[in-house]
């Protein structure tokens, strides 16, 4: 008491003390709190097949491979697939104008997926068919653009896109599966990227990094977007002809008008 009373300094030592024990429990709050979103997402992500490759590798994907099955599938660590989705949403935040980046695909799996993102992110999408010259020939005046940056959802069916965009020195992310070619990709996402599920769900964990990091949702608050939003959907069915009300179906002889014969005109048979 008497140290208290005739020196401060135990006392401030004491309130440092307990300012820095507050400030590592938080931290280490926000850390579990982060493992077990983390946690979550990789749950989701397994869910998806977001960890099977194929039965060829590419040696530069070696480094993201877990292991092989006996039936020669390669099995991709999410691990790494969730840090790299981490690295490539600090760098679509970098970028000031979501409108200055691109991102595409060719794949009718990941068509619905880039619409989504784009819509919910800012950014520019590209569903269908590259037109040769997007962004290498500025005479095209009507799908001529300059991004700064090009997010793509197969290296091997964007192969346009990748070569015009190391020609104009475009970075490069997309989505590479391990028989995935690395060639001027600047920032490759190992997970596959063939079945439909994988790639809306990539897309969406990468929109909701996006919009976290922008602080438009919460950091470990649900988003309120549903994953299955950014899954592919098949083309509907269209309906059958319509029939008649008596259901006996449609009847071309009852339908077709009948033209009287003109006056003083032969009558011909014209079956």
């Amino acid at each position: 008491m008497a140290l208290c009373q005739g020196d401060k300094f135990p006392r401030t030592a004491l309130l440092r003390t307990i300012d820095s024990l507050s400030v590592d429990m938080e931290r280490a709050f926000l850390k579990e709190k982060s493992m077990s979103s983390m946690e979550k997402d990789i749950q989701m992500m397994l869910a998806a097949e977001v960890h099977l490759g194929t039965k060829n590798c590419n040696f530069q994907m070696e480094r993201y491979v877990f292991k092989r099955r006996n039936d020669g599938i390669y099995i991709i660590n999410v691990g790494k697939t969730w840090e790299k989705l981490e690295m490539a949403a600090r760098v679509i935040v970098g970028i000031e104008n979501p409108r200055d980046i691109i991102v595409q695909s060719a794949s009718p799996y990941g068509q619905r997926a880039v619409l989504k993102f784009a819509r919910y992110t800012g950014c520019h999408a590209i569903a269908g068919r590259h037109t040769p010259g997007t962004f290498t020939n500025q005479l095209q005046t009507s799908s001529f653009s300059e991004p700064r940056l090009l997010i793509l959802t197969d290296p091997r069916s964007d192969h346009q896109p990748i070569k015009e965009a190391a020609l104009s020195s475009i970075p490069t992310i997309a989505f590479c599966d391990t028989d995935s070619p690395m060639r001027y990709v600047d920032i490759g996402i190992p997970a596959n990227n063939k079945g439909k599920h994988s790639i809306g769900c990539l897309f969406w964990l990468l929109a909701r990094m996006v919009l976290q990091m922008r602080g438009q949702v919460a950091p470990g608050h649900k988003w309120d977007v549903m994953v299955d939003l950014f899954f592919y959907r098949e083309p509907d069915v269209q309906a059958p002809a319509a029939t008649v009300a008596d259901g006996s179906g449609w009847d071309a002889a009852a339908a077709t008008p009948q033209i009287p014969p003109v006056d003083g005109a032969p009558a011909r048979n014209w079956e």
